[in-house]
């Protein structure tokens, strides 16, 4: 049975979905369909067996690079056996940590959980009632795991913001790690891949209520337009969430605790204040 060459384990909301994508349009390397099978992580999906898990990847060719995209590997501590699991499973392989600035990614977490319906007050609440929106930013403690478990040189840290500035050498510097020695092609027409720039709230039975075309078109003729513009302002972030000076020097200081240990694990230092320049101009390794 085929099993994957390499997993990105992550971060959520730090472009994973567009690199998964990115990855299954280069000849030879073959991505899991669903793109975040997050089957050592869940343990309602981890009981459908290793077989199940396997056959996502049957279609493959034999010489085919395998991989998988599940962003729940790295949610410490909310999916504890993960990493237990996989390593019995996949004694060998690589792995993708993509990071994004972390009060960036939280940021965004918060906006795609606020749309979901998952958390109705403010950012600045939220961080304090909702932990796993600053524990998914916390990279190194969530990398420290594999690091020990894998070693070093089996795991590859990226910027997402360099599939931004220079998105064909970051595509290229991926696929040397997992061993796909050709050309890679970065493709710009595709649709970004789980945006939350949305910001729509969704609430039960919005799918059909709003994605079915048959109410689509009787809302269309029968409700004028006015209601329903009002109608969705109501259900829409009207601006981008800001936080306050406090929650601002709190995440401050525990993203930079946490990047310390970061750079401690890179050699390169890496804080809140040059994170940015870092991203556009630097690759960073494990030692």
């Amino acid at each position: 049975m085929t099993k994957p060459n390499f997993i990105i384990i992550g971060a959520m909301k730090s472009a994973t979905s567009t690199l998964h994508e990115q990855l299954a349009l280069q000849p030879g390397i073959f991505m899991s369909t669903p793109k975040e099978p997050n089957f050592f992580s869940d343990d309602d999906v981890y009981q459908y067996g290793l077989g199940w898990y396997e056959s996502l990847f049957e279609n493959a060719d034999p010489n085919d690079i395998c991989g998988e995209s599940s962003t729940h590997y790295t949610k410490l501590p909310d999916y504890p056996h993960t990493i237990d699991r996989m390593s019995a499973s996949l004694p060998e392989l690589k792995l993708i940590y993509v990071i994004r600035h972390p009060v960036e990614r939280l940021t965004s977490h918060y906006m795609h959980q606020w749309s979901q319906n998952v958390i109705r007050t403010d950012i600045n609440t939220a961080i304090d009632n909702f932990p796993e929106l600053i524990n998914y930013s916390l990279y190194s403690m969530q990398l420290k795991p594999y690091i020990e478990q894998y070693g070093e040189k089996n795991v590859l840290l990226v910027f997402s913001e360099a599939f931004r500035h220079n998105p064909e050498r970051a595509l290229s510097r991926v696929a040397r790690f997992i061993g796909y020695d050709k050309p890679v092609t970065w493709y710009d027409d595709l649709p970004e891949q789980n945006v939350s720039s949305q910001r729509v709230r969704r609430f039960k039975g919005y799918k059909l209520v709003v994605d079915n075309p048959v109410l689509e078109l009787l809302r269309r003729k029968l409700i004028p337009q006015c209601f329903r513009d009002f109608v969705k302002q109501q259900l829409v972030m009207k601006k981008r969430p800001e936080l306050t000076l406090e929650s601002q020097r709190k995440l401050e200081k525990i993203f930079n605790d946490d990047l310390n240990i970061l750079s401690q694990l890179t050699g390169t230092e890496i804080n809140l204040g040059n994170y940015k320049q870092l991203a556009k101009d630097k690759h960073i390794s494990l030692i």
